[in-house]
């Protein structure tokens, strides 16, 4: 498993780091000292499969930083504070470890994170319909009707669905998503960074050097980029 820390004190960290060597299946920790760096570190690295985060720190809570990792990122509290408990659960917490813990303690949790990896997601277990997708929520997972979808957008090693006032991450690149099967001749690309669903497209504006603007449904606008310009055709 890969396991992020997040302390602002290298002693709790290098604490974390040595507890977390006993156990076998963790393949791979990486440390912050604080939420910025943490989420800089993330987008670099990808998902993990454990977030391990202090409360009390600078530039950013623990809390703080719980609400913003990506959407079935699983998150501990370590912490000095008992008072914040109720709210880590209530922001989805695993565990909420109280400083100082000992072995035992840390490996109580990582046993619970074991059951929970070895759960079948629904995506796994139910096939979405023609038409659904399966999207990650901080509750759990939920489908979507690829309809009511505008457009797609590449969100570092995630794409985010956008259905205006909602927006949803899921792990990947816009390139490989596009040729799933599900996502075939639904979306088209019309820049490096987003693809859009044609039945939301209002308005076309041409723009210089072959650019042009697109105004969806929602009213957002997206920019068709010079070397996507072929794809107007299909928009008009």
């Amino acid at each position: 498993m890969r396991v992020l820390v997040v302390d602002d004190e290298p002693a709790a960290r290098a604490k974390l780091r040595r507890l977390l060597a006993a156990h076998a299946d963790v393949e791979a920790v990486f440390e912050a000292a604080d939420a910025p760096t943490a989420l800089a570190l993330l987008a670099r690295e990808g998902a993990v499969d454990l977030a391990l985060l202090d409360i009390e720190m600078p530039g950013g809570s623990g809390l703080q930083l719980a609400a913003a990792l990506p959407p079935g990122t699983r998150h501990v509290f370590t912490t000095a504070y008992a008072e914040h408990a109720l709210r880590a659960f209530e922001l989805g917490a695993l565990d909420y470890l109280l400083k100082p813990f000992h072995a035992e303690r840390l490996a109580q949790t990582l046993a619970r994170l074991r059951e929970q990896l070895a759960l079948p997601t629904p995506a796994a277990a139910l096939a979405a319909p023609p038409g659904q997708w399966w999207v990650s929520t901080r509750s759990g997972r939920q489908r979507i009707a690829l309809a009511e979808v505008q457009w797609l957008a590449a969100a570092d090693n995630y794409v985010s669905f956008e259905l205006p006032p909602q927006s949803f991450l899921e792990r990947g690149t816009l390139g490989a998503l596009l040729e799933r099967p599900e996502l075939a001749g639904l979306f088209l690309r019309v820049h490096r960074c987003h693809a859009v669903n044609p039945q939301h497209v209002r308005v076309v504006t041409p723009l210089a050097g072959g650019e042009a603007q697109l105004r969806l449904s929602s009213g957002a606008e997206l920019r068709v980029s010079r070397g996507y310009r072929e794809v107007l055709d299909q928009l008009r």
